[in-house]
């Protein structure tokens, strides 16, 4: 069994239960008293949210590790390498550590049938208890309250945004989706939500389980300006706290602004320098991800965004408008089947000159033949494609050097382009500028 490899586990993983998604606490529950999990860090972050989980998670780390301390962060999905969804000390779980961490989570399950998010979660959190660390920050994979992140208490609760979205499985309105949510709050221990206007299900569970609540726009709040930001926020006796002209990110700075109150709740060391580099340090791949590709002689820049619901569709409208290229914005788009199309090709309307579509390499993948119906009824200019590569090369190959490429719509969207990316390497090179 231990003898496996990391590519073997995960295929074991896909067929051990009857499906991919089974909601409840119950299974993981058992099988975490059975692996002795316990406090798995001395201290615990839990970060939910419709849009802004990865950015915040990794802003929190950022903050976290500028101090010197061994943080984990476990995170979904991934983009090329299982490895990605665990990290330790800012760098991938290696292939031999996930193996063991799952062969002692199969250990632990006995006759417990366990999904491969659940086996996977699981994993993380014996490999981290393992780990010695400082800290660790843990991005819930959907809702909250049902999520098997949520068997662990945490000592800090985010919620970056509540938007409608898993609608089968939280429910058709922000209120519901907000109660799901709320379901990692932790009796007495602070809960901050980033969203202007949090439904009224957040606000009462906080009240039912005493939590201190830090609430965007009241305890801590942010202003952008053309060239500079600034932040204020308060510690958990009330004293004011302000960074002002700290410098723009590429990242969502609402998302920076909460994981700021987070670290300023933790009581650890607060230098405005130090913590305005930890920010500017903060990268993830995938997200306003900004690439120079060298193409058959020419410069292209591409601009790669894992946004796949209209809210992370109305954020990047609002960061293309800001930066608009030299030249044209050409578009390659693809999007799964249960998400809702119009509302994410709406809030980029007159953002983009050329759309290039093209399937997803998924059985969940919506057709390109919809994608091109639905832009051209928005009076789009739209080519399709048999696949992002495809789509990827066509763009490139009409984009001039002040053209600008934003690719978009979804994590197998820009895992394709990555993969693509990495193929066109040894021709001309590609620098990467995630961020």
């Amino acid at each position: 069994m231990s003898q496996r490899t990391l590519g073997e586990w995960l295929a074991y993983l896909e067929q051990l239960h009857p499906s991919a998604i089974d909601m409840g606490l119950e299974r993981s529950q058992q099988v975490a008293q059975r692996l002795g999990l316990g406090r798995l860090a001395p201290r615990v972050v839990t970060v939910t949210g419709t849009n802004g989980k990865g950015s915040t998670c990794a802003f929190v780390a950022s903050l976290l590790q500028a101090q010197g301390l061994r943080v984990g962060v476990y995170s979904s999905p991934h983009l090329l390498r299982y490895n990605e969804r665990v990290r330790i000390d800012g760098v991938d779980a290696s292939d031999e550590r996930l193996c063991e961490a799952f062969a002692a989570v199969e250990v632990a399950r006995g006759e417990t049938s366990l999904t491969y998010f659940e086996m996977g979660t699981l994993a993380a959190f014996w490999l981290f208890q393992q780990s010695a660390l400082d800290a660790v920050v843990l991005e819930v994979g959907l809702g909250g309250r049902l999520d098997t992140v949520n068997v662990v208490d945490a000592d800090l609760a985010l919620v970056t945004s509540i938007g409608v979205d898993h609608v089968d499985y939280l429910g058709d309105s922000r209120e519901s989706v907000a109660f799901e949510k709320a379901g990692i709050f932790r009796q007495g221990k602070p809960a901050l939500c980033g969203d202007l206007d949090p439904p009224q299900p957040l606000l009462d569970k906080a009240r039912e389980l005493a939590c201190p609540l830090f609430l965007r726009g009241r305890e801590f709040d942010l202003a952008i300006g053309d060239s500079h930001w600034q932040w204020s926020g308060r510690q958990l006796d009330g004293t004011p706290v302000a960074l002002p002209d700290l410098p723009l990110l590429d990242l969502p700075m609402e998302n920076a602004a909460l994981a700021l109150q987070a670290y300023l709740l933790m009581g650890l060391p607060w230098d405005a320098a130090q913590v305005r580099q930890a920010l500017l340090d903060t990268r993830i791949t995938g997200r306003l991800d900004r690439r120079v590709l060298n193409w058959q002689g020419k410069r292209v820049e591409l601009l790669l965004d894992v946004g796949h619901n209209p809210h992370a569709a109305e954020y990047l409208a609002r960061r293309l408008a800001a930066r608009p290229p030299q030249g044209k914005r050409l578009a390659v788009f693809g999007l799964l089947a249960d998400k809702d199309l119009d509302g994410v090709i709406a809030p980029l309307q007159g953002l983009v000159a050329d759309w290039a579509v093209a399937p997803l390499d998924t059985p969940r993948s919506r057709p390109a033949a919809e994608l091109a119906t639905a832009l051209t009824n928005h009076g789009a200019a739209v080519k399709s494609y048999p696949s992002v590569e495809a789509a990827l090369a066509g763009q490139c190959a009409q984009a001039t050097a002040d053209d600008q490429i934003l690719l978009f719509g979804s994590f197998f969207c820009v895992a394709q382009a990555l993969e693509w990316l990495e193929r066109q390497a040894p021709e001309g090179g590609v620098d990467g500028s995630a961020g």
